[in-house]
């Protein structure tokens, strides 16, 4: 990563540059000189205390720059590395010459979300991984930056339809009814090609508005909660009904959707919403929040925003954030923006082990947020009124690599060390939600409570698939949508076998 730029500065570094490419013949070797053009971003001491969106967007120019180092491989390895088989390559190359409308209609014969995709998904571990430059560069951090110009064309995009729904062409009605147990991005890509099919689909969402851990969990400064409001909305111009409020396992049983209310099939995408916890001694005291918990209070329920939400946030000074994902470096910048003084990420490997998006752990950095790598709390200590006042944690160090690959941690007798602090958070990923597995038997899952599916999401019950977190356990947003799509195809083929 590159030190902060003003985004001013980009943008003229990138208008000149394709004024200088405009006239030019460019060779392979031509395409791999071009620099990555960087993501413009609001100023770091700026933006850890507000919840603007971080990352401002490409301009019209870096996007063409940054689409003109694509090589055109005749292969594409970068749509192998896709969950949902974007045209990658295709999309580039009308990016390249400028033409934006045909280029964003690419990326939507295979992705509903691609707004949404183009900010969170870990396209380093996928499409860009798999980039021919970044290979010859032998640095994948220097690949085609794909999100990017994938979130530049569809907040265009965005910007032409004013708010209106995209205009999509409705088939005949199959006259088969579907049920999507989920709004996250698994089930609303699930809804999106099944409408697109011509049957009827009704998604049923436990919470009070939709989109699942794009709203709860992913911060505002990291995704504006209006873009996934305008994918919900061009959902429902599919015809997709979405009902909230609505939890499937209790209001209803799966077997309950197709047995009393004649739904055909069933696709079970609940997330895995259960948070795990250190199992250690004092987190029972007031001060101690999971990170699910601590983000849906500010995410879904705009709890930053004092004077107007109706929910209460813990006021903290210091806070020390336990794990090293995504969603850890979210809890830790969301700190900081709730009013924290002072934020520690308390990760038992060193960074390069962390599982968190390079970006987002060079964001968190930015900002002030402290890592204290090689140690692992060991216990929460209370005051007389039960509320946090310290964690005990002991330092590690690295020993051979685990099944994982990364090296595992190995504890340093006596190297016990205190932090004063007055709040925790828990950010050390989730389990399966049990709600509709413990109300229908009939799903067969593994020893961690995820359902088992077959290759195209069938479960062992007849008409249910199932797809996301509640089969991968705690994934990616992208994943999460090909399971989505290759569901969909599942569903539909069952559908017109009946």
């Amino acid at each position: 990563m590159s030190g902060y730029k003003n985004p001013e500065t980009l943008y003229k570094e990138a208008s000149e540059l394709r004024a200088r490419l405009a006239t030019a013949t460019l060779t392979p070797k031509d395409r791999r000189a071009i620099p990555q053009q960087d993501m413009p971003a609001q100023e770091p001491r700026v933006r850890a205390r507000n919840m603007q969106e971080v990352a401002i967007g490409y301009s019209e120019d870096q996007a063409v720059v940054e689409s003109a180092r694509c090589l055109g491989c005749a292969n594409a390895p970068c749509v192998s590395g896709c969950p949902v088989g974007i045209d990658i390559r295709g999309f580039l190359k009308e990016t390249a010459a400028g033409k934006f409308d045909d280029a964003f209609s690419i990326i939507r014969k295979s992705s509903m979300l691609p707004a949404i995709c183009g900010r969170v998904c870990p396209q380093e571990k996928q499409c860009m991984a798999a980039c021919t430059v970044g290979k010859a560069e032998k640095d994948p951090e220097k690949a085609v930056a794909i999100g990017r110009v994938e979130r530049f064309l569809a907040d265009r995009a965005s910007a032409k339809q004013k708010g209106a729904a995209v205009s999509v062409a409705k088939p005949a009605p199959s006259g088969k009814k579907i049920a999507i147990v989920g709004s996250g991005p698994s089930g609303l890509t699930t809804a999106a090609d099944l409408a697109r099919l011509g049957h009827s689909v009704t998604i049923f969402e436990a919470f009070h508005k939709p989109g699942g851990v794009t709203v709860y969990g992913i911060p505002e400064f990291r995704l504006p909660k209006s873009i996934v409001d305008e994918e919900v909305k061009n959902l429902k111009a599919l015809g997709v009904e979405i009902v909230c409020d609505y939890l499937v396992g209790r209001t209803r049983t799966v077997r309950d959707l197709m047995e009393k209310d004649g739904f055909s099939a069933v696709y079970v995408a609940n997330g895995a919403g259960l948070p795990k916890f250190m199992n250690i001694e004092g987190e029972d005291l007031v001060g101690v929040f999971s990170a699910n918990e601590f983000l849906t209070r500010s995410n879904l329920m705009k709890a930053y925003d004092r004077g107007v939400a109706d929910t209460p946030l813990f006021t903290a000074k210091r806070v020390a954030v336990f794990g090293g994902g995504n969603v850890a470096m979210d809890a830790a910048r969301m700190a900081l923006r709730t009013g924290a003084e002072e934020v520690h990420i308390v990760y038992r490997r060193t960074e390069t082990e962390m599982p968190a998006r390079v970006e987002e752990v060079h964001h968190a950095k930015e900002e002030g947020v402290i890592f204290d790598f090689l140690a692992n709390p060991t216990k929460i200590i209370g005051d007389e009124k039960g509320r946090v006042r310290a964690v005990e944690c002991l330092r590690y160090e690295l020993g051979e690599p685990d099944a994982s690959g990364r090296r595992s941690p190995v504890a340093i007798a006596g190297s016990e060390y205190t932090m004063e602090v007055d709040a925790c958070v828990v950010a050390l990923g989730n389990e399966s939600n049990p709600l509709v597995t413990g109300t229908t038997p009939e799903l067969t899952v593994n020893k961690r409570g995820n359902i088992v599916v077959g290759d195209k999401g069938e479960t062992s019950m007849k008409g249910v698939f199932a797809g996301g977190d509640i089969v991968q356990g705690a994934a990616t947003v992208i994943l999460a949508m090909g399971d989505g799509r290759k569901a969909a195809a599942g569903i539909d083929e069952y559908l017109r076998s009946l």
